[in-house]
């Protein structure tokens, strides 16, 4: 992908992606950084964040570790139901 000028970020890009192509998508509002990619077939439009990211702003932004990240964001975010076009968590993996 390529951006539109030396300043526009990838998250820049990726949210002008999804606004143009998928309008009605929903955000994790302050987890923009996180977000990875956008969900096709069935769950075209749905906006796919990481987990691992998500945490990791957790940690800075209320100033707590790892297992109080995830325990907050899995009550507030990850079990939230928003309708069809809530957004894909998603806990990368790598196999090497």
């Amino acid at each position: 992908m390529e951006y539109e000028s030396d300043k526009e970020t990838k998250t820049d890009s990726l949210l002008k992606y999804i606004g143009y192509n998928f309008p009605d998508s929903l955000l994790a509002n302050g987890y923009d950084t996180a977000i990875i990619g956008v969900a096709g077939g069935t769950d075209a439009g749905r906006v796919v964040y990481s987990i691992p990211k998500m945490i990791e702003i957790c940690m800075k932004e209320l100033a707590v570790d790892y297992s109080e990240a995830f325990e907050w964001l899995e009550y507030n975010t990850f079990n939230a139901y928003v309708g069809e076009l809530t957004p894909i968590y998603l806990d990368e993996m790598y196999v090497l």
